[in-house]
């Protein structure tokens, strides 16, 4: 009986003992930390502390770049407002006038020259005004030499005496005696050569009319016609092959023209 008590005693304090040896065993491997490791990370977190506290060069060389930031921030603001200034000064460039074709076209019919002054144009107006004055100074003179003659003529072919104005039409004391015919067939030729003049005179106006519509239109139609700065001729020697029937090669000039 006391051996079987004693043996049950051991077998508790072995049982105790495994229980305290397997609950150590649990803390020293979830709770249990080295002292070697605290001291380690202690001494790793103090140096990260310093490096991350700033020196003080280094304040003192993040405030002088900060106050040299500063000016040149100043600076570059002050250089931008004197620049918006030129700018404002500064004369804006003048938008390119196309004209309207149509309006143009219109202005030149209902006016003469009016298209040349809406092309912006003033040079053409004295050629078209000059032209038109030409005409009308051409006009007006064949018209009444036409007239002149008209009436020398009729008054030659009559018989009343009293009617003596181709008179008018000859020398000072001229006298035509004997020679009516001839003098008939003079005054009729020159009437005719009035009117065949006094006619084209008409005509010259209605050209002179058109061309400056045409030129008012053309003008305005080309004013936004770009022209390439490749424009040109160019002159170069080449040699020209014509075939075996015609003698060969020959030498002469190329003209190209780039447009």
């Amino acid at each position: 009986m006391k051996k079987l008590s004693l043996t049950y005693c051991r077998l508790l304090i072995l049982s105790a003992i495994l229980w305290m040896h397997e609950g150590r065993g649990f803390a020293s491997e979830y709770c249990f930390i080295p002292e070697d490791s605290l001291h380690t990370d202690s001494l790793q977190a103090t140096a990260d502390e310093r490096v991350a506290a700033p020196l003080p060069q280094d304040s003192v060389k993040a405030a002088a770049t900060d106050s040299t930031a500063l000016p040149v921030a100043l600076d570059s603001t002050a250089i931008g407002q004197q620049s918006d200034s030129l700018l404002r000064k500064l004369p804006l460039t003048e938008k390119r006038f196309i004209p309207d074709p149509q309006r143009a076209l219109w202005l030149s019919l209902i006016i003469p020259g009016a298209g040349q002054i809406y092309n912006r144009k003033l040079w053409k107006i004295p050629i078209v005004y000059g032209g038109f004055l030409g005409c009308l100074y051409a006009l007006t003179w064949n018209n009444q030499m036409l007239s002149d003659y008209s009436q020398a003529y009729l008054d030659i072919m009559d018989d009343d005496p009293n009617t003596k104005s181709y008179e008018n039409m000859l020398p000072l004391n001229y006298s035509i005696a004997g020679r009516e015919e001839q003098y008939k067939e003079i005054f009729k030729n020159k009437k005719n050569f009035y009117r065949r003049y006094r006619d084209l005179s008409i005509f010259a106006m209605i050209a002179v009319y058109l061309v400056s519509i045409v030129d008012a239109y053309v003008d305005a139609e080309l004013s936004s016609f770009d022209i390439s700065k490749d424009l040109g001729l160019h002159v170069e020697p080449a040699v020209f092959n014509f075939g075996r029937n015609r003698g060969g090669a020959s030498v002469g000039i190329q003209c190209n023209l780039n447009f």
